[in-house]
């Protein structure tokens, strides 16, 4: 059970470096610290309950000033959980252990979390039984649904996940494809293009005709919006070429 004190020397390395491996919640006490020895053992047991799945940092108020002060510590105990380096949840007092608990489980995967991230079939099929709505598994189950020509149960997997935009793009690719030539006319042509340039790997080419594609798509821009939006996440904020069809975007649309 990795539950160990640390001080001013070594807090980098074995709470903010450690952290970017596993969470690392860390206890800010002192000897004479009546909660703090009520807090304690309910954090040693959910510690130990997580065993493998993050760390248990105790440090010593008094003997180290220089840290509680980095901190902000003005009443103890303090809880502080580290995750990628910085503090993503934390608490102050004395708490129940329906709390603790909560709080600890917060900081793990799930389940679900796991089979996702594994990424085979049956692993994103029971993910997604255990959570409908978990975008990541259900994106991914979706799009190897939409491979093999199982459209409907594509369909069907991510129709729980609301508000994910790699989900509310396949949904919106699957209605523009599924409308057809019958409906969409020549723009059901430059859609195939696009859609095929994309799942070729040729963003920028797939782009290009989604954009191209607006000025003819009354009653269907929301849809080409949905499946850009889709796009730019995937490539990220950063990306030159998601900053300039931010902006392209935008001009098409309004």
């Amino acid at each position: 059970m990795a539950i160990f004190d640390v001080t001013e020397n070594d807090f980098q390395a074995r709470v903010v470096d450690r952290s970017r491996e596993v969470p690392v919640v860390v206890d800010f006490w002192a000897e004479w610290c009546g909660p703090c020895r009520q807090l304690t053992p309910l954090l040693e047991r959910e510690a130990a309950r997580h065993e493998g799945e993050l760390d248990l940092a105790k440090v010593d108020t008094d003997a180290n000033p220089y840290l509680s002060q980095a901190f902000g510590i003005q009443g103890i105990p303090a809880v502080k959980a580290f995750r990628d380096g910085r503090v993503v949840s934390e608490f102050v007092g004395a708490q129940q252990p329906a709390v603790v608990e909560r709080f600890f489980a917060a900081l793990v995967p799930s389940e679900a979390e796991q089979l996702a991230a594994a990424g085979d079939e049956a692993s994103l099929r029971r993910a997604v039984e255990l959570e409908p709505n978990r975008a990541q598994a259900a994106v991914q189950l979706a799009r190897m649904l939409v491979q093999r020509g199982e459209r409907d149960e594509a369909e069907r997997v991510l129709a729980p996940v609301v508000g994910d935009f790699q989900a509310e793009g396949l949904k919106a690719r699957l209605r523009l494809e599924d409308a057809g030539e019958a409906a969409l006319g020549d723009l059901a042509i430059t859609l195939s293009k696009a859609f095929a340039a994309l799942d070729a790997g040729d963003v920028e080419r797939g782009i290009d005709l989604l954009l191209e594609a607006l000025p003819s798509a009354d009653g269907r821009k929301d849809d080409i919006r949905q499946v850009v939006v889709a796009v730019l996440d995937q490539l990220g904020v950063e990306h030159p070429l998601a900053r300039e069809t931010r902006r392209r975007l935008a001009a098409a649309l309004y």
